[in-house]
């Protein structure tokens, strides 16, 4: 893929406004012409064949490369190349070779999922039906907490690290939310994942085209299999070179775009213990469950950048309860609407993630509140100061941890 940085790219849509790119100007052509290139299996040495277009690697080749001089060095960068110039997605077989550290896992979900079910509560999901499948949000800390052995064990894989290593460097940070498809379980919508993903297209569009380019890097996707998954018990759909298109953010919900990837997505089988990872920019979704016996059980990792914060730790929370006094004393004396929206975004937390999923769920939309939409909502409905005070209290107990196990 070639991209410079005006917004224009080889087979891409072209921007509207300068530096942006708009929904209207998606062109289903420039898609089509991108996701049907093949890949070339002599381009990746270390990949021992190709399936449905997808690189699939032995993950047992792999640790024994990356054990020679200059082999962690030359298979981490070609797994970059196959998440960008190549297909995006890739297949570790055999990632986790030890069947009994996954079902060790498994057991210590299973058991989670039985005691938040028996709790109660909404239970919300992204891009499918809440309570479609059964899902435990930040997973990875409730098994830390359950069984630390298991966590352990589990997550010193050597595969993960590589490619997480590979695709942001050190510092990374795991997450991890199990998702479990019984039969009849129904398929998620195509999308593409964080960032700009879980965003609507209105706001996806206020973001400048570089934008665009970094979010995808930003994060690793993956998901293991915890179970045997045939096709037909729906492992996940994806569509090969599509996270090459530049304004695939704004065109995965239009609908000649999905139904483009229903016709020509590809699905592949996984054994217990394999991986895939995925450029999320990547097309994708969970597939339908149309088995009659198999219960599908995926971890499904987001490795995140370790640089997606800020310099300082900033009680934002603090700042929006001091200060909105004086803006709704600014907005009564008839200060500009704009003007009041500048402070709101200097003093307020913009983005509504990270957040505690169990408690902050995404039953209205893909994202939760952020303090800035509280804010802007308390001037907008003439709130007063301890109204925005107790929202914000509710909002921070919505996003803590504590005696969520």
């Amino acid at each position: 893929m070639t991209t410079d940085f005006d917004g224009q790219a080889a087979g891409h849509a072209a921007v509207g406004p300068p530096g942006r790119l708009q929904e209207s100007e998606c062109r289903i052509e420039d898609f089509i012409a991108l996701v049907e290139q093949t890949t070339d299996l002599a381009q990746y040495p270390h990949a021992v064949r190709v399936e449905e277009q997808v690189l699939i690697y032995d993950a047992d080749v792999l640790r024994a490369t990356v054990g020679t001089v200059g082999g962690a060095d030359a298979v981490s960068a070609e797994l970059v190349r196959a998440l960008t110039e190549g297909p995006g997605v890739v297949v570790f077989e055999s990632a986790f070779p030890d069947d009994a550290v996954v079902d060790r896992v498994t057991t210590a979900f299973d058991a989670i999922i039985a005691d938040e079910r028996e709790r109660g509560g909404p239970a919300g999901d992204h891009f499918a039906p809440p309570g479609a499948n059964s899902r435990v949000w930040n997973a990875l800390e409730k098994l830390a907490v359950r069984d630390p052995q298991a966590f352990v064990d589990y997550y010193s894989n050597d595969i993960l690290a590589l490619v997480s290593t590979a695709w942001l460097g050190p510092g990374y940070q795991v997450t991890s939310q199990v998702n479990v498809v019984r039969p009849g379980g129904r398929a998620q919508d195509p999308h593409r994942d964080y960032h700009l993903g879980f965003l609507s297209n209105d706001v996806v569009e206020k973001y400048p085209t570089h934008v665009h380019l970094l979010s995808p890097v930003l994060t690793l996707q993956g998901a293991v299999a915890h179970s045997v998954m045939p096709r037909e018990s729906g492992p996940t759909l994806y569509l090969p070179y599509s996270h090459q298109y530049l304004a695939g953010y704004l065109a995965w919900r239009r609908p000649e775009f999905r139904e483009h990837f229903e016709t020509h997505h590809v699905q592949l089988p996984l054994r217990k213990g394999d991986a895939a990872f995925f450029n999320p920019a990547l097309f994708h979704g969970a597939g339908s469950n149309i088995s009659a016996d198999v219960q599908r059980v995926a971890n499904l990792l987001q490795v995140s950048s370790g640089f997606g914060r800020a310099m300082e730790y900033v009680d934002r929370a603090k700042v929006s309860k001091a200060i909105y006094p004086a803006l709704k004393h600014r907005q009564d004396a008839g200060a500009p609407s704009a003007a009041l929206t500048h402070v709101i975004a200097a003093a307020a937390e913009g983005y509504p993630f990270p957040t505690n999923l169990d408690r902050d769920q995404p039953l209205g939309g893909l994202t939760p509140l952020a303090q800035t939409e509280i804010l802007a909502q308390a001037l907008a409905e003439d709130w007063a100061p301890a109204q925005v005070e107790e929202a914000l209290d509710a909002y921070a107990a919505r996003r803590s941890n504590e005696e969520i196990r």
